[in-house]
């Protein structure tokens, strides 16, 4: 079992060694998420501590998966403090006057140890819950196509819009078709333009 929870920026800043682990753990297992094997762990702690100021202003959301041991509240070990990440994803809201319906879900990640127990989808629907606490109604992301992870959107319930031919890497350097994928959430009360 796991526990999802956000982070604060100060929370990340203490989790950057453990993220930057699991980072380099999911482009050595071959996940186009933006970088090229093999990825220095410090260098991709270096990457997740640029991070902090964009999830203090409120500009990136942030949410990790901590193994269910870790995460005892009556110890105040919650906090994942000293444990392995498991697995996280991030959520960046858009920040133009007429995008803040909207949002894009990116570096969704589970560490190759712990795949195949559903964390994927628990971090997808702690975001989505969380978007549409916000306000927000439309999400956008893109995936390397014919990857895993297809998968798990289309059974999500996102709705593929197309694919662009050699749009990114993967982590060996070769070009790949991302696909596109966008999701409708439900409207709140306070959600933006209503």
């Amino acid at each position: 079992m796991y526990t999802v929870r956000p982070v604060t920026a100060e929370e990340l800043l203490g989790a950057a060694e453990r993220l930057g682990g699991l980072l380099a753990d999911t482009v050595d297992g071959g996940a186009s998420v933006g970088f090229l094997a093999p990825l220095d762990p410090g260098a991709a702690a270096d990457w997740w501590r640029a991070l902090a100021p964009e999830v203090g202003a409120g500009r990136l959301l942030l949410w990790v998966a901590y193994p269910e041991p870790d995460a005892d509240p009556g110890t105040g070990a919650g906090t994942g403090a000293g444990t392995r990440i498991a697995g996280t994803v991030q959520l960046r809201p858009a920040s133009t006057a007429n995008g803040r319906h909207r949002a894009e879900v990116a570096k969704l990640m589970v560490h190759r140890a712990d795949r195949g127990h559903g964390l994927a989808g628990r971090l997808l629907a702690a975001l989505e819950a969380a978007a549409v606490g916000r306000g927000i109604r439309t999400l956008v992301l893109d995936t390397e196509t014919d990857s895993p992870a297809e998968r798990l959107y289309a059974a999500a319930g996102w709705t593929r819009v197309g694919t662009v031919p050699d749009f990114a890497t993967d982590p060996a350097g070769a070009p790949h078709a991302t696909t596109v994928y966008y999701k409708a959430l439900p409207a709140t009360a306070d959600s933006p333009g209503r």
